[in-house]
């Protein structure tokens, strides 16, 4: 259940502008706040069935946006690359403490330029 509300929430932050008020205060208030679905009926004056009901059609519609726009995908390759090109900065560094040549040094930055190149792909 854990992994699962991580990811609905990661929707949220992503496509929340997407939803209706009604769909993302609900979402907001079940994932978010930790409301249960009596909690949320009672401030939307409606029944429990009707909060889950419409928690699952939202997760459904979330799920959708994610699928075709492919944002969360986009966001994470992204942050890979950043993460690769920081590991090859720290290995640069090394090299240039080791005392490597200025061959092995071209390579290396070329190699990061190319990560570089990509994210902005």
């Amino acid at each position: 259940m854990i992994e699962k509300t991580i990811e609905i929430s990661m929707l949220f932050d992503f496509y929340n502008q997407l939803l209706t008020e009604r769909q993302r205060d609900m979402i907001d208030l079940y994932y978010n706040q930790d409301l249960s679905l009596g909690e949320i009926a009672e401030t939307f004056d409606i029944s429990r069935q009707a909060v889950y009901d419409t928690i699952k059609r939202t997760e459904k519609i979330l799920y959708q946006y994610e699928e075709k726009l492919k944002l969360i995908q986009l966001f994470s390759d992204k942050t890979q690359n950043v993460e690769g090109a920081l590991k090859e900065i720290i290995v640069l560094e090394e090299m240039i403490k080791s005392g490597s040549s200025n061959n092995q040094l071209e390579l290396k930055i070329a190699s990061i330029k190319e990560l570089l190149m990509e994210m902005l792909n």
